[in-house]
């Protein structure tokens, strides 16, 4: 059977690097992976960037896994239906929770033979988790830092990402104390940068069984208000140039001014994701915090032709985040083209409803 691994987390996490590494590394042991991705509206970068690693993915947009239960079931099938996959790695909308018992229940008692359900993980980043334990906010709005926390709790398993930042005594001590709050979690300490403690944890994935846990009380009051504090931009343009452009010079110059112009309106990033692409090559931006946390992966050669995407999750009202970004893009074209719209939509998440909810 099919195995089933899903990877929870707050925006910046890491969520979508840990399943490109994870997915390598199956696929370079044999096994035919899957990815499935979440997000409230379409354009997904992360679509963009998993496609490249050779597995089959499929987009739930629109809404959360958990409102659409059966387009997230709909696109297990469809993962399978060009042949066998060993697993699928499924990545939700980073600011979802309540997992439990709206999606590994409802799979259990409505799916029960069509996957495999491995232990539900929680990837989180450890300087949020740190400040979290200290009952701070990293400058989040309550209700915004309540949805983190619930993530953890809901986490059969727990890992503290992004490892090789931190000195490893900093992260022994910070995964004691996760223990202790997060009880009965496991806590794992694992790098998708290095893939440290990346195959140990893929192991358990494939080899145990989801032995069930209690879902957490949840105040979807409080949830909603969370979501809906964080403004949603998701945006697709096609870019045509009389002649080849450094586009990957552009880029990450672009880039910089985007994130100089978040920290000069003292706005907090869940995340800010960016690829820019051509027919053979891509270059991803990352950016979750101040501009410090901008980083790049990839490279592009000189074209005529490209296609960015861009998806924003900002602490603001959508409409102020669409005219930033774009603001900050039309200001940094010093290039003679055209541009076309492929699609823009900028949204703050409605309320949570999900399909079903097994509370007991």
């Amino acid at each position: 059977m099919t195995k089933l691994i899903i990877v929870g987390g707050f925006l910046g996490a890491g969520k979508t690097t840990l399943l490109m590494e994870s997915a390598q590394i199956l696929t370079k042991k044999g096994y035919k992976v899957g990815l499935i991705t979440n997000d409230q509206a379409e354009g997904l970068v992360d679509s963009v960037y998993l496609k490249q690693s050779g597995s089959r993915v499929q987009e739930v947009s629109g809404s959360c896994f958990c409102c659409n239960f059966e387009g997230f079931v709909g696109a297990i099938k469809e993962t399978m239906i060009e042949g066998h996959v060993d697993v699928i790695l499924a990545e939700p909308v980073g600011s979802c929770t309540d997992l439990t018992a709206t999606i590994i229940r409802p799979l259990l008692a409505n799916h029960p033979a069509l996957v495999e359900l491995s232990p539900f993980t929680v990837l989180t980043d450890p300087e949020r988790l740190q400040n979290s334990l200290k009952g701070q906010h990293d400058g989040l709005h309550e209700s915004a830092a309540y949805i983190y926390r619930k993530q953890l709790e809901d986490a059969g398993t727990i890992l503290i990402g992004k490892a090789d930042l931190r000195e490893e005594v900093e992260l022994e001590t910070l995964q004691e104390q996760t223990k202790l709050v997060y009880h009965p979690a496991a806590v794992k300490i694992v790098s998708a940068k290095n893939q440290l403690g990346l195959e140990a944890w893929l192991q358990e994935s494939m080899t145990d069984a989801y032995q069930g846990s209690k879902p957490v009380e949840m105040d979807y009051d409080i949830y909603a208000e969370g979501e809906a504090v964080l403004g949603w931009l998701n945006a697709e343009l096609a870019l045509t140039s009389r002649n080849d452009v450094d586009w990957g010079t552009w880029f990450q110059s672009m880039m910089s001014q985007l994130a100089t112009s978040i920290d000069d309106n003292k706005l907090i990033v869940g995340h800010i994701k960016a690829i820019i692409q051509n027919e053979s090559e891509s270059l991803m931006a990352n950016i979750t915090g101040p501009k410090e946390t901008l980083q790049f992966r990839g490279g592009i050669n000189p074209s005529m032709d490209a296609i960015i995407t861009i998806n924003a999750r900002v602490q603001t009202a959508p409409d102020i985040l669409e005219k930033l970004v774009f603001q900050v893009f039309e200001n940094s074209i010093d290039w003679k083209g055209d541009i076309k719209t492929i699609s823009v939509n900028s949204l703050s998440p409605g309320r949570p409803n999900p399909t079903y909810r097994y509370s007991s």
